[in-house]
């Protein structure tokens, strides 16, 4: 996604405030007299801020101008990261090897900096059970993790059965 920018001539407002090309300020001057001040110092008018009142342009050459805010784009992309949810389920009587599979799975995905959502699944009768009881079920999975996390979402009712998101701790 680039963002236009708009130069010399293709400035609509009348005046604009004007930053020079060593970050000087200018004050508020006429577009003109502003282009025709780049345009002597063989650089252009780029309009940085067009919302601002008045707007704010600055005195620069536009080549290197894009190629500084493609760079800082790059840098501010890279250190965004997609934190994406994974999802386990267990049931009321998931024996005690398969939950230790399970939670050693989950910490590997907590360690990568994923968030899990851990679905207790009720089928059948079991969905009416006492909710005290599935919580202890829930806690006693809790303790099988062994990367240190924080808890989302604390356990909560849903149609399947009983729900949580947890994330690392920071």
């Amino acid at each position: 996604m680039a963002i236009k920018y708009r130069i010399n001539n293709n400035i609509k407002a009348t005046e604009v405030r004007l930053i020079g090309p060593e970050g000087e300020n200018f004050g508020v001057v006429s577009t003109r007299e502003a282009i025709n001040k780049a345009l002597d110092q063989g650089l252009d008018l780029i309009e940085i801020s067009p919302n601002a009142r008045p707007p704010i342009a600055k005195i620069v050459n536009y080549g290197k101008f894009l190629y500084t805010e493609n760079k800082k784009q790059k840098v501010i992309k890279s250190k965004t990261r997609v934190v994406e949810m994974k999802s386990l389920q267990i049931k009321v009587g998931t024996g005690e090897h398969d939950l230790n599979l399970k939670a050693k799975k989950t910490s590997e995905w907590l360690k990568n900096g994923h968030r899990v959502k851990i679905n207790l699944f009720l089928p059948g009768r079991t969905k009416y059970m006492d909710t005290t009881f599935l919580r202890e079920r829930m806690e006693r999975f809790f303790k099988l993790i062994s990367e240190d996390f924080k808890i989302a979402e604390e356990p909560k009712k849903s149609p399947k059965g009983m729900t949580a998101i947890i994330e690392k701790a920071k």
